[in-house]
């Protein structure tokens, strides 16, 4: 009788502990099924390839600040410099022959020059936050909201007074095509923008497993003081892993303008949120030292799946936001949950 209990709370106790490690998912995948009961349509293959397609650049994006919250820090600047990147890169791949160009002397440049340089202005503006929050222990919340504000007010001055806050188009195709081109064979196509979601994947995979940065990031965000015990530079390794960050950010901005196809001082807005989700909702630990590249690219593709499906079945957008909204606030105390039953 005594065993039969035991073995009864031992099977609970499993249960339980599958329930929390999974209740995310399981939530999620009832409300795919709900939106497959609603509209079956839902299900064609096409809808996935668009899915993944427009995934791609948030995949990006979130492996980007998913080194951050590994460090147990965040950013909420990664929608800001994603809209910065976006319009500087916009503005210099505009074709020679569009009449509103921004700057009409200016010759038609390889599309790889402008994505170069925001990518090392996102970059910068990511090693000047590094600094802040490393150096000077400005808590990163504080540090990427106020950083956040400053990268919107000199996009909306660059944009308001260079081309009088209206959209920026009239993109050159070779800069379209970089973002909305597929490779094609037989009957199927496989997007631009696919390739690059994997080779930034298999990038920072590597970096993560194979390397001392990190290994490095991974003992900072466990235990800061641990590791700088064991000989980390801590403040060398967080600046790096900002700057890899911004790398990606100013990558994905470019890819964003171009697959857009118009760009305004709004586009990135909300992104930060939705990565950071999708990296909780992906395994992430917001206090830091847990996170697979596996897991932040399964939490974007649930997250565009769902906002997908949403749209898909007419769902009203306010009530996205409270969707949202809820999905985040339940990623983060099952993570607290978790958190509290590891101490």
């Amino acid at each position: 009788m005594t065993i039969d209990k035991q073995g009864s709370g031992a099977a609970k106790a499993r249960a339980s502990a599958f329930i929390m490690q999974n209740a995310l998912y399981l939530v999620m995948f009832m409300m795919i099924c709900v939106i497959c009961l609603i509209e079956p349509t839902f299900l064609k293959l096409q809808n996935f390839y668009f899915i993944v397609t427009q995934a791609s650049s948030r995949i990006i994006m979130a492996l980007g600040v998913a080194s951050i919250i590994v460090l147990g820090y965040t950013d909420l600047s990664l929608g800001r410099s994603v809209g910065m990147a976006a319009i500087f890169a916009s503005s210099l791949l505009q074709a020679v022959d569009y009449s509103q160009r921004i700057f009409p002397k200016l010759p038609q440049l390889p599309i790889f020059i402008p994505i170069l340089a925001v990518m090392a202005i996102c970059s910068l503006f990511m090693v000047v936050q590094g600094l802040v929050v490393s150096k000077l222990k400005v808590a990163p919340f504080i540090a990427s909201l106020g950083f956040q504000l400053v990268l919107y007010g000199l996009q909306s001055l660059y944009i308001d007074e260079l081309n009088d806050s209206s959209p920026i188009g009239g993109f050159d195709p070779k800069y379209s095509r970089f973002a909305q081109g597929a490779i094609e064979f037989n009957n199927f196509r496989l997007p631009y923008l696919v390739i690059y979601a994997a080779i930034a994947i298999a990038i920072v995979w590597f970096v993560w497993n194979k390397t001392k940065l990190g290994r490095n990031m991974y003992a900072i965000g466990g235990n800061v003081e641990a590791a700088t015990v064991s000989g980390v530079n801590v403040v060398a390794n967080i600046i790096i892993i900002y700057a890899i960050a911004g790398l990606m950010y100013g990558f994905g901005g470019a890819l964003e303008g171009a697959r857009t196809g118009s760009v305004t001082n709004m586009l990135g807005s909300g992104y930060e949120l939705d990565a950071i989700a999708a990296c909780v909702v992906g395994g992430g630990a917001v206090r830091g030292g847990v996170g697979t590249v596996v897991g932040v690219v399964t939490g974007v593709l649930i997250f565009q799946v769902i906002n997908y499906g949403l749209v898909f079945i007419g769902v009203n957008p306010y009530v996205q936001y409270i969707v949202k909204g809820m999905i985040i606030i339940l990623a983060v105390a099952i993570d607290s949950q978790k958190y509290i039953k590891r101490r």
